[in-house]
């Protein structure tokens, strides 16, 4: 059932831009990135060009605001991040001056839950669009009992695709301080991620990886496996957070041909499934020989 009025999503909020901020991209910090993330790709570990992920850290100020827009302040202790939808129009270079902002778009009620869907862009000092996310968050036990607005556009893993063998299948290894490099090189310092008994409080089995180091660690995968290494090309990347990965697991990405470019994978730890209906989109990539 719907909660209490009081505790209703607000609608007046939906496609309130929050306020721009800006970001500075320096060598340093798109290397601390990839070496945060085990990148193995020289470009990248140079600070020559960013690696796909990395788009989050100068958004990351404007991940939640649009939530403060529409979402209960009692509620933002179950908000999850659900899934991750990036669209690249070019890389991120050093030397870049960035601008970020973003909207909350939409919301739907569900028995077990709310998603909610924000939109972000990031555009380069003079107004050139840089890359655009939508990212679908997700308050567990709270059904706001409507629908607004519009949700984020899917990706969901066609099942037919697993008749044919994968194209590629890379197995990673996530360090034991894996959190404690990605935390300060991605800005981001929740504790869950970083204290053992913060973690269990919250119900989790101990420390976890933050799921955008998970899914740099698959956008790496995707671009050794099948991109030629070539972050220009990759012009979409997309994931469901489907369960969380611990320090010291060892990763399998298994990627499938869907044609004219474009991929789907997903992501198990042993027989579990943590990434799933992942989408990658290259322009003008026909593939390894």
């Amino acid at each position: 059932m719907p909660e209490q009025a009081e505790e209703r999503f607000d609608p007046a909020g939906l496609d309130r831009w929050t306020e721009e901020t800006r970001f500075a991209v320096t060598r340093e910090r798109l290397a601390e990135y990839a070496a945060a993330t085990n990148d193995p790709i020289p470009a990248h570990r140079a600070g020559d060009v960013a690696s796909p992920v990395f788009a989050i850290v100068p958004v990351f100020e404007s991940l939640l605001a649009p939530a403060l827009e529409v979402v209960p302040p009692a509620l933002f202790g179950r908000i999850l991040h659900g899934e991750q939808d990036f669209r690249f129009h070019r890389p991120i270079r050093p030397g870049d001056e960035l601008v970020a902002r973003g909207r909350m778009t939409g919301y739907q009620g569900l028995p077990n839950g709310t998603r909610a869907a924000v939109y972000l862009e990031t555009r380069a000092a003079g107004g050139e669009m840089v890359n655009e996310q939508y990212v679908t968050f997700f308050v567990r036990g709270f059904d706001t009992g409507e629908t607004r607005g519009e949700l984020a556009p899917g990706h969901k893993f066609d099942e037919a695709s697993r008749v044919a063998a994968p194209a590629a299948t890379v197995r990673q290894h996530v360090d034991d301080d894996q959190t404690f490099r990605y935390g300060p090189a991605a800005g981001d310092p929740m504790p869950i991620h970083l204290d053992e008994e913060v973690a269990k409080e919250s119900g989790l089995p101990g420390i976890i990886a933050h799921g955008l180091c998970t899914m740099a660690f698959t956008s790496w995968a995707l671009l050794t496996g099948i991109g030629g290494s070539d972050v220009d090309r990759l012009k979409r990347l997309a994931v469901r957070f489907a369960k969380p990965v611990l320090p010291g697991q060892d990763l399998e990405t298994s990627i499938w041909d869907a044609g004219n470019g474009s991929y789907a994978y997903e992501t198990t730890v042993g027989d579990t499934v943590v990434l799933k209906d992942g989408v990658a989109e290259f322009a003008d990539w026909q593939g390894e020989s």
